[in-house]
């Protein structure tokens, strides 16, 4: 019998029309969205479905993602999909709460809303993120701890892909020297600020308070922690893993080993998208992987 884990994407997979046909074709996602919109205070509809540049604001783009992925979610429940376990990619961490039953949609949309505007209020003049493309692991963790400045991994993705932030110069030197070192690109990446560096630490702090506000239950089904790469089955931990995430590396590549190793061989990535299902085939080939963004995606799962 297969082992299926919901994964959910994060920032950057946002555009324009995100589950608009969804939300026009089951009566529950509409719910959904509606929920989104009385617990942030802000038309989500509106916000996914018309051109504005708000969708590339982190404190909008993080409530809008997060809506979408629980609207569609919802569609799947409906269906009788049933999962194994969960993760998501920094902001789809919150996705994996709902799958888990760990948060109900309501205090995700109350957190993640806090989270984008704490994460684009602490954003400092000065910071960056770029993808190095084709070198080790162990080659971009040195260069980051010779560097001159702030600099550190954000995300390990897949192999080849590793996502480093910090000061934009420092971004930039740390790039030049993996280039010297062998790396095939860097690519700068538009972002407004230097995700889970020690830069958005303050971040953190703050939405501790809001985390503390929240009746966080014990998952029903354990899910994988960006921090630790490992599931999480106590909900006394499940706080401090979240404030830490802020500022912390997404170990992404070894979440979805963890995965694979406990038997997962299929996954279902929810959200809007391609990303996590584009990593999947780099990590392991010959593991399942569907992306569900819009209606027709259905047919296939």
């Amino acid at each position: 019998m297969s082992k299926i884990a919901f994964v959910f994407p994060g920032q950057g997979t946002q555009y324009i029309g995100m589950g608009k046909d969804f939300y026009e074709s089951f009566s529950i996602c509409k719910e959904v969205f509606h929920k989104a919109s009385d617990e942030s205070g802000i038309d989500i509809p509106k916000l996914c479905f018309e051109e504005s540049e708000k969708i590339n604001v982190t404190e909008y783009t993080q409530i809008a993602i997060l809506t979408v992925e629980a609207a569609i979610l919802a569609v799947i429940n409906e269906k009788g999909i049933i999962s194994t376990t969960s993760a998501g990619l920094s902001l789809g961490e919150y996705g994996a709460l709902i799958a888990s039953d760990t948060l109900c949609v309501e205090d995700a949309f109350r957190i993640v809303r806090k989270r984008g505007l704490y994460m684009q209020e602490a954003m400092p003049v000065g910071g960056a993120m770029a993808a190095v493309i084709g070198a080790a692991q162990y080659t971009v963790e040195g260069i980051c701890e010779k560097s001159e400045g702030i600099v550190s991994i954000a995300n390990y993705n897949c192999p080849g892909q590793i996502v480093i932030t910090g000061h934009t110069e420092a971004v930039k030197r740390a790039g030049e020297l993996l280039k010297e070192k062998g790396a095939k690109r860097i690519l700068p990446l538009n972002v407004s600020g230097p995700f889970h560096s020690e830069l958005l630490y303050e971040a953190g702090k703050r939405l501790e308070k809001v985390l503390n506000t929240i009746d966080i239950r014990e998952p029903v089904k354990p899910y994988i922690s960006n921090v630790t790469a490992d599931y999480v089955t106590k909900k006394e931990d499940i706080k401090q893993l979240l404030v830490k995430q802020v500022s912390s590396p997404v170990r992404w590549q070894q979440s979805v080993e963890r995965m694979l190793e406990d038997g997962v061989d299929t996954f279902i990535e929810i959200g809007p998208g391609k990303t996590l299902t584009g990593f999947l085939r780099k990590i392991n080939k010959n593991a399942k992987a569907i992306n569900v963004g819009v209606v027709k995606d259905l047919e296939k799962l």
